[in-house]
């Protein structure tokens, strides 16, 4: 079965990657392609994994491939059922569908039998210096590392000490494999790295039977081997792990090789993507969860309603490179808005609702106006709303002592309610504190549908919704989480919470819809006419819906930060 996504495939112009791949099937090294995307269990996936998601299964799209979704579950202690769940459901929601599913335990005997066979050859050995010590031994970049007093162990006793490992004879930390390299070696990585751990946790699929588990290094060249991926493909960072990739490969004589190749991770600004500060948030009570609209996880977009073929357009406009660069927010919220202006649906929707009277109306009478649901797809058909003598409209749409420019509702002034009527300011009512409670308005009943019969224009048109046929509604209005642009200090987890924007959730209670939106579901998007881009959230219930802010109808950050 070839990897095709769900919906349409993505994008993926002709880059290093592909031209890589090219490379290899034209000269014989690989007669197909196999990739695989391999998260591990322990978060959820955010918009950096997006990009990774769209290489890998986009590559293999377009090279008639296939897929591979691997867990990458060798660390019991961080790993959850929970997030295994999340990784599938998010991965299916971007549009991509996996050929093979399989987890990093599924090969747990394959990477054992693979360790005992480097030790037999004098690659590897059983270590007892602490974590500390081996790296302080490790030295630096600018000087070597020292050999470890046990790196010269007989094979018999390593294989000893490593069953011994296996069978639980040692506490935690107490002792480790090490792969036996080079301690001069310029890469860090090759100076006798960890391969094996005493673990005594219990595993989400293989429970108790180990208490030993392989380190990423290892069991990730292992495991691409034993899927037959062909192209591995990864972010930046591992490019200094390649080495060791390929020399675990090659002293294991692995017959057909993948090949690692690396590409320039996702970094978006206003954002943080570290699983542990992520995590600190959700503990701390930063935000709501990891699915809360403001976490840059694939959940929490999902949740705000970003459309997932928007993420995939975003990844595809940031492109594929070994370069590292930052991306602007606003262009993942370009994306997001190109999508929903062509998709989602007109509504009207008061905020802040300050209410009308139009005192010429008959009163009782209630009319029925017909809308279109979309101004530029006919095909969307229309809705009805209906019109009555009280009214909504927003507080911004009126002002009783308006500066120069004010084209909404104000004394002398006349606009007009979006698909309806002219109307005309009359009075206003007020408390004793002098607080406006009511706008009084007159209406023209020749310009029915918002035209006027005479021809005189009016420049205002506002949104407004019926009194006596209107839904309340609870609306969160969402902005980025953090007010600076690199909101990460690596000087401590509390530091970086000092970054988050406090008007990044705003609560509205008591806002007024149109009744059409009374059966919209859970997950449906609509443009709030004049005021942005809606998702229902499922916080929503019949008798209390909630409607989160996915997108402003224009970026205002560009404002802010001149």
């Amino acid at each position: 079965m070839n990897s095709t996504p769900i919906q349409e495939p993505a994008n993926t112009p002709a880059n290093f990657i592909d031209e890589a791949i090219r490379d290899d099937l034209n000269n014989g090294v690989f007669d197909h392609v196999q990739t695989r995307f391999p998260p591990e269990p322990n978060g959820y996936l955010h918009i950096g994994h997006a990009k990774a998601i769209c290489i890998n299964f986009g590559m293999a799209h377009t090279h008639n491939g296939t897929c591979h979704l691997r867990l990458d579950d060798t660390n019991p202690c961080k790993e959850e059922v929970e997030y295994v769940e999340a990784i599938k459901h998010d991965i299916q929601w971007l549009g991509f569908q996996w050929d093979d599913l399989h987890f990093a335990s599924d090969y747990f005997d394959f990477i054992y039998y693979c360790a005992t066979e480097l030790i037999k050859k004098g690659k590897a050995y059983v270590c007892d210096l602490t974590a500390e010590q081996i790296r302080e031994y490790r030295g630096t970049l600018t000087e070597p590392g020292k050999e470890s007093p046990y790196r010269n162990r007989s094979v018999e006793e390593n294989l000893d000490l490593f069953k011994r490992m296996t069978a639980g004879e040692f506490a935690n930390g107490e002792k480790v494999l090490r792969a036996k390299i080079d301690m001069a070696s310029p890469n860090l990585n090759m100076r006798d790295p960890v391969i094996y751990r005493i673990l005594k946790q219990s595993h989400h699929r293989t429970g108790d039977t180990w208490c030993i588990y392989p380190m990423y290094d290892f069991a990730h060249p292992l495991s691409d081997a034993c899927e037959g991926v062909t192209h591995s493909l990864c972010s930046l960072e591992f490019e200094d792990h390649r080495p060791l990739y390929d020399w675990f490969l090659r002293e294991l004589d692995i017959k057909y090789p993948p090949r690692q190749i690396e590409f320039a991770r996702l970094n978006l600004n206003y954002t943080l993507t570290s699983k542990r500060k992520c995590l600190a948030l959700v503990k701390n009570g930063v935000v709501s969860g990891w699915d809360d609209p403001r976490m840059s996880t694939l959940s929490g977009m999902r949740r705000r309603g970003y459309p997932p073929a928007a993420i995939r357009e975003f990844c595809d406009r940031i492109g594929v490179s070994k370069a590292s660069s930052v991306v602007d927010y606003a262009l993942l919220e370009f994306c997001v808005r190109d999508h929903l202006s062509e998709e989602a649906p007109r509504a009207m929707a008061v905020l802040r609702p300050l209410k009308v009277i139009v005192d010429n109306y008959p009163e009782g009478k209630t009319e029925v106006l017909e809308v279109e649901n979309h101004p530029g797809h006919e095909e969307m058909g229309t809705r009805n709303v209906t019109f009555f003598r009280e009214l909504f409209i927003d507080q911004d749409d009126f002002m009783e002592e308006p500066p120069k420019g004010y084209f909404r509702l104000a004394p002398g002034k006349e606009v007009r309610l979006k698909g309806a009527y002219f109307v005309q300011f009359a009075s206003v009512d007020k408390d004793e504190n002098g607080n406006i409670t009511a706008v009084h308005v007159t209406y023209d009943p020749q310009s029915r549908g918002g035209n006027s019969p005479d021809g005189r224009k009016v420049k205002g048109t506002i949104q407004w919704v019926s009194a006596d046929n209107c839904v309340d509604a609870e609306v969160r209005l969402y902005d980025r989480l953090f007010h600076v642009e690199n909101p990460s200090d690596e000087t401590g987890v509390e530091d970086f919470q000092q970054n988050v924007n406090p008007q990044s959730l705003v609560v509205l209670q008591n806002c007024k819809l149109e009744s059409s939106l009374a059966t919209a579901k859970v997950g449906d998007s609509f443009q709030f006419m004049r005021c942005g881009y809606f998702t229902k959230d499922p916080d929503s219930t019949d008798l209390h819906p909630v409607f989160n802010r996915t997108v402003a109808l224009k970026d205002s950050w560009a404002k802010k930060t001149k």
